[in-house]
């Protein structure tokens, strides 16, 4: 399954990447997160629970960081497994783009999901997939437009 979109946020992209790679803020981004803890460097470990339909699981996974281009690109590689639930890995390129507003978020993500979740069809997986997408990029813009403003009062 794949999920593309863009974000525009207003604030630098130093500071989009400085939030893009900070476990505080990624764990209030990620929707169910529990638990996240690691760093940029050494990469994500997380805990995670979800509902997915009427599949429930806490997923425990890890995310990599790979070809680092700061500030501007980077992609992240990761898998989290979920019991009986099954298991999801992927991989999302995310690009960042100076512009007058700010900054342009782009990301393109490649998912795969298996056990009980792939039985409950693409299509309902896919809009999971999306509306947590849709809902973490929300999330994340929220905290880093409100945390650059409060920087610059």
């Amino acid at each position: 399954m794949e999920l593309t979109g863009t974000r525009m946020i207003t604030a630098d992209p130093q500071t989009v990447w400085n939030h893009l790679n900070n476990a505080e803020t990624l764990q209030a981004c990620i929707p169910g997160c529990q638990e996240l803890s690691g760093t940029a460097e050494e990469g994500f470990a997380a805990t995670v629970k979800q509902k997915v339909g009427p599949v429930s699981a806490t997923f425990k996974g890890e995310v990599k960081l790979e070809n680092l281009n700061a500030p501007h690109s980077y992609s992240l590689v990761g898998e989290g497994k979920g019991g009986v639930a099954g298991f999801a890995k992927g991989r999302a390129d995310v690009t960042l783009t100076e512009v007058p507003e700010g900054t342009e978020l782009s990301y393109s993500v490649d998912a795969k999901v298996g056990g009980k979740l792939a039985q409950l069809g693409n299509r309902f997986i896919g809009g999971f997939a999306k509306k947590m997408t849709d809902q973490f990029f929300e999330n994340f813009q929220n905290i880093v437009e409100d945390n650059s403003s409060e920087s610059q009062s």
